[in-house]
């Protein structure tokens, strides 16, 4: 099997160079790599260029955002397989083996992922791991959360990705969730995970409470989507799974040291959805009880200023 690699990019040329050089790396050679510039307006264009190697192709598009740049590429491309790694990502340099050698002795597999570690804002490794389930997944476990936490981490086969025709470019944020999804729902797409490190992924610590909402109203674009192929599904599920997503903003409140209000909100609000949600998922006690104690203490701090 060859690989199409895409990595879409719009004003990240300061990080582009750790993706590239992290795709340079790989010990699978048989590669194909298409960065689409989407329409940046920093050196991306010179970035790019600066490499000298015949599998880099550099592909120019006007602003249309980062699915029609993932659909692009792909289009562009001719690997059997399609993977995915955005700008500010890297890969560790046996990724590609892996995957090849473990969709050759699955061959109905038609995604695979792997584990991922986080790295901060500046790129240095944190020794934190995801442990998403790997295997025995189902379309309604897409409902509750990302297995693959990020499309950096999706290795997909070009037939099912050609049949569901790209990343629905409607949808942000949890464009990755609603393409496995509707693989599954759709063609009964077999989606599993390699139980090794091959990604780092970088967190963003914007601490804007505005992208927390719109990554909401992107989770409520996907539910709305499912609801169309599926809409007994997501009845029975949607109460816990969106008190689910509610208590992963939450926990990002937390990490991006938001204000207090909006961490509250979003508790709130999963109690609401499921009112037996902390006893499907015990650590919700925990994540609530971290976001009110933020909460009545910048209270507190506020009170005794005047």
């Amino acid at each position: 099997m060859n690989v199409s690699i895409v990595i879409p990019t719009y004003n990240a040329a300061h990080v582009l160079p750790e993706a590239i050089d992290s795709v340079l790396a790989q010990t699978f050679t048989d590669w194909e790599l298409l960065v689409i510039d989407d329409g940046s307006t920093d050196h991306t264009q010179e970035v790019v260029k600066a490499y000298n190697d015949d599998r880099l192709k550099l592909i120019y598009q006007t602003n249309r955002g980062v699915s029609s740049a993932r659909n692009h590429g792909a289009m562009r491309s001719q690997g059997e397989l399609i993977a995915f790694l955005d700008a500010d990502d890297r890969w560790l340099p046996n990724k590609l083996s892996v995957h090849v050698e473990f969709m050759n002795s699955h061959p109905n597999v038609q995604v695979s992922f792997a584990r991922v570690e986080f790295l901060t804002v500046d790129g240095i490794p944190t020794n934190k791991l995801t442990n998403c389930p790997l295997t025995n997944l189902s379309a309604a476990d897409f409902l509750y959360l990302n297995p693959t936490v990020t499309t950096s981490n999706v290795v997909i086969k070009r037939e099912l990705f050609e049949k569901l025709q790209g990343f629905d470019q409607a949808i942000n944020y949890s464009e990755d969730i609603e393409l496995l999804f509707r693989g599954m729902q759709n063609y009964d797409a077999i989606i599993e995970g390699i139980d090794q490190v091959l990604v780092r992924y970088r967190v963003h610590n914007t601490g804007l409470s505005s992208t927390l909402y719109r990554m909401e109203e992107g989770w409520h674009k996907l539910i709305e989507k499912a609801r169309t192929l599926n809409p007994e599904l997501v009845s029975q599920h949607y109460p816990s799974a969106y008190a689910s997503y509610l208590q992963y903003l939450a926990r990002q409140t937390l990490r991006l040291k938001s204000p207090a209000a909006i961490g509250v909100d979003f508790v709130n609000r999963a109690f609401k959805s499921d009112r037996t949600f902390i006893f499907k998922q015990p650590k919700f006690l925990l994540i609530s009880i971290a976001v009110y104690l933020k909460f009545f203490l910048s209270q507190f701090k506020t009170a005794n200023d005047f």
